[in-house]
């Protein structure tokens, strides 16, 4: 499935490393080892992704960390209800973590404002309906609407895919400017996005939503229209996602501009109320929606 969500101690080290080599403070010091928290987050992170329940070799696997230091953290987030025991030695998210995640979405601005819509996308096209919100490389869908019939895809909140991999992340980065999108678009080892990818953005940003028809999950499609808050910045993205069968080009063309008009409508009623949070933080580690004084004292809000 996608990548791994690139986790605060590995932005952690990549700012120190930054800071290091522009002769900041502790120039010549190597980047902090993570420490016990930063693990637990790392586990966290694996745990909440799809397909779960999770086996202990694949967490270690996600996280880079020790089989033994895995099984050390999951025991200690189950005793705190955290995490939870399944079968065969697997573990997924506990209650209390799927209670902190239902709390915080329930009192988020965006998410009250963007059900609404998802579901009358969901019932008019009997396709799923999300609203994702972009993690750095990382796109995160954050409320999923499925289909009376479910259509058999494996998409669920808290689902994360590369920003490359498909339509929300395409749809994320052709409303970027070209000094952000760029960088984004370019491959681990900073090699240009392909000409495939460069396509589908620029056919983005000229029809305001982005389909996904490279079929880069085998069998399924999507399409996704960019929110923006009040000074015209994406924020978001609502996104229709169905079999290959299902969303071909023609039903693109035909819910295109439909996933547009829902973005759209989002945008508007995000815009009326200035200060929401409208999505996770950026690369840089500054809050989205928010910026020069105020970002810097805003904190981690992820």
């Amino acid at each position: 499935m996608g990548k791994p969500v690139n986790s605060r101690s590995q932005k952690q080290a990549s700012a120190a490393a930054s800071i290091g080599a522009s002769g900041g403070p502790g120039g010549d010091a190597a980047p902090p080892v993570p420490g016990p928290v930063d693990k637990a987050m790392e586990v966290l992170a694996a745990l909440a992704g799809a397909g779960a329940p999770h086996r202990l070799a694949d967490l270690a696997r996600r996280t880079g960390l020790a089989k033994p230091t895995v099984h050390r953290l999951l025991r200690s987030l189950a005793a705190t209800g955290y995490a939870e025991a399944a079968s065969g030695g697997s573990y997924r998210p506990g209650p209390r973590l799927l209670g902190l995640a239902a709390g915080a979405l329930a009192d988020d601005a965006a998410m009250r404002r963007v059900g609404p819509v998802l579901d009358e996308l969901r019932v008019r096209t009997g396709l799923f309906a999300s609203y994702a919100v972009r993690d750095d490389r990382t796109v995160i869908h954050l409320d999923v609407r499925a289909p009376a019939q479910g259509l058999g895809l494996d998409l669920a909140p808290g689902f994360y895919e590369p920003v490359t991999a498909g339509a929300a992340g395409l749809a994320l980065l052709a409303a970027l400017p070209p000094e952000e999108s760029e960088p984004l678009s370019a491959g681990p080892d900073g090699t240009p996005a392909d000409d495939a990818t460069r396509a589908a953005l620029t056919a983005a940003a000229r029809d305001g939503y982005a389909f996904d028809g490279t079929d880069a999950w085998l069998d399924r499609r999507a399409l996704a229209a960019p929110v923006r808050d009040a000074t015209g910045r994406a924020v978001g993205a609502v996104v229709l996602t169905g079999l290959a069968f299902t969303l071909d080009e023609a039903a693109a063309q035909l819910y295109g501009p439909m996933v547009r008009s829902a973005a759209a409508a989002v945008s508007a009623s995000l815009a009326a109320q200035p200060g929401a949070r409208l999505g996770l933080v950026a690369g840089d580690g500054a809050p989205w929606g928010t910026g020069g004084a105020e970002a810097a004292g805003a904190g981690e809000t992820r």
